[in-house]
């Protein structure tokens, strides 16, 4: 019988993305059968990846952890990891995505009014062929399980516990100060039936000295009869962030990477404008992890002074993100700058000459053309058509690229279609486009790419660049949840020795 193991939270952001990943490469090297799932997410941080079910055709999206989860385990990541998704656009709305496919633009009103029916039997569907075809499910919370105005209607944590017949773990962040308190008080909100299905807690993002907790440990324990599990450290194994949590307010300037060991090299700082409706930063994420390379978050009023690259990342809604930038200066910024400049998806659509139909795309009322940062002679039209798919292409190095030569594998989200006005050359058969320093591309997961990541930053660099790490994320994630929640604990397989 296939048993689910539900990683609900007391917040958001306390690290179950992490542990659910750790759990599943933990599992998947023991030989066990696992599988991710996440009823329902809230992430402008999507994959594309094959659609689910008896009629399956083509590719639908799922939230990024769900994928990342996924390569975790060693499974090909489906929609049924995380059957509804909703990104949200601005002006109160999300876009619903169910079993891959978007639906519409709702407020949240109407979607709990109108479609959380269906969003509920999509998880369960999506759940019930997980169950099917795999030993294990772990499944991931949003939020905190513990939201008392929502549990009639809490897919991703309440239900998903409830018709997964789940035992549920509660991740707490220590971090964040008062863990023992949100820990209690998190299960005296949950609803009996559920309150019954946890079978312990973890304390993640501890630093010091860890006996220090055994006293509150003893009395949490005394008080609830549930088990304190593990005290994970403080650590961050480098696995791509679910969403924009992550990201400083708009107006803040944060820097990721680049932190240590680069005393022999001069650090290559590349920019970033933190848009308002920022979307897939984990395209950026393998150029923070390049050793002595910042990847900067600036605010959209920044200059550019201080950078050796820019890049435009993705927007759920690029209309209004550009006008954003425009307003706050930033295209000037970006004139004047004179090194590389590469603009993903939402970013390509920003560097062209206009953006027409723009209507289809903002929230937010205005006219139908809008003019775009000129560096790229080319023209976007948008239209309600989605692509989402899957991609694999030569990269022919061009522009802030060249050099490179090699096959990229990646995806395309985007509504509309990008034209050339003026002459380009073209960095993947015929598709994006490149003049001098600047190119455009549809292709999310550029930047996995190892060529791709040399091509734009080695140039950059004054004197030697410090060594790659060879350990990979998902790995190091097995290493930290492992090292105090091993399977044993769940009564799942058996470690080695045993």
């Amino acid at each position: 019988m296939t048993r689910t193991i539900l990683v609900a939270g007391t917040a958001s952001h306390v690290g179950k993305s992490t542990v659910v990943a750790g759990l599943c490469r933990l599992l998947a090297q023991r030989g066990i059968d696992v599988a991710p799932f996440k009823a329902q997410n809230m992430s402008n941080n999507a994959r594309a990846v094959p659609t689910a079910g008896d009629d399956a055709d083509g590719y639908g999206e799922v939230g990024v952890s769900q994928w990342v989860q996924a390569r975790a385990a060693g499974v090909p990541a489906t929609t049924d990891h995380n059957p509804v998704l909703l990104k949200p656009r601005g002006e109160g709305e999300s876009q619903l995505v169910v079993h891959g496919e978007a639906v519409g633009h709702y407020a949240a009103g109407d979607y709990y009014e109108d479609h959380w029916e269906t969003a509920r039997s999509a998880a369960v569907e999506s759940h019930r062929r997980l169950a099917a075809e795999h030993d294990v499910v772990v499944a991931e919370g949003a939020g905190s399980i513990a939201e008392i105005n929502l549990h009639d209607r809490d897919l991703a944590n309440v239900e998903t516990a409830r018709f997964a017949d789940a035992e549920v773990l509660l991740v707490a962040d220590i971090e964040r100060g008062g863990v023992f308190a949100s820990l209690v008080g998190t299960l005296e909100l949950l609803p009996v039936d559920v309150r019954e299905r946890v079978v312990g807690c973890v304390i993640n993002k501890f630093r010091g000295d860890e006996s220090l907790l055994d006293p509150g440990i003893d009395e949490f324990e005394e008080r609830t009869d549930v088990p304190i599990l593990g005290v994970l450290p403080y650590e961050d194994p480098g696995l791509p962030a679910e969403d924009s949590l992550s990201l400083p307010p708009v107006g803040e300037r944060a820097v990721r990477g680049a932190d240590d060991g680069v005393a022999d090299a001069r650090a290559v700082t590349v920019a970033v404008p933190r848009t308002p409706r920022i979307s897939n930063v984990t395209d950026l994420e393998p150029l923070a992890r390049e050793p002595g390379v910042r990847v900067a978050y600036v605010p959209p009023d920044a200059e550019l002074t201080d950078a050796d690259a820019v890049v435009l990342p993705g927007s759920k809604n690029t209309v209004d993100d550009l006008l954003t930038l425009r307003d706050a200066g930033f295209g000037e910024a970006l004139t004047a700058f004179d090194g590389p400049v590469v603009g993903l998806c939402g970013g390509y659509q920003m560097l062209g000459e206009r953006i027409e139909n723009a209507g289809v795309e903002r929230a937010t009322d205005g006219a139908d053309a809008v003019s775009g940062f000129g560096l790229l002679p080319v023209v976007t039209e948008f239209s309600r058509k989605k692509r989402v798919t899957s991609v694999s292409r030569r990269l022919h190095g061009v522009g802030p690229l060249a050099g490179a030569n090699a096959t990229v594998e990646g995806y395309e989200i985007h509504a509309g279609e990008t034209r050339a006005v003026g002459p380009v050359e073209r960095p993947f058969d015929g598709r994006g486009a490149a003049r001098g320093s600047v190119l455009g591309t549809y292709l999310h997961g550029l930047f996995d790419s190892a060529a791709a990541r040399a091509a734009l930053v080695d140039p950059l660099f004054e004197g030697e660049r410090p060594p790659t790490p060879v350990q990979s994320p998902y790995d190091a994630a097995a290493e930290l949840v492992g090292s105090v929640l091993p399977p044993a604990r769940f009564g799942i397989g058996r470690q080695k020795g045993d």
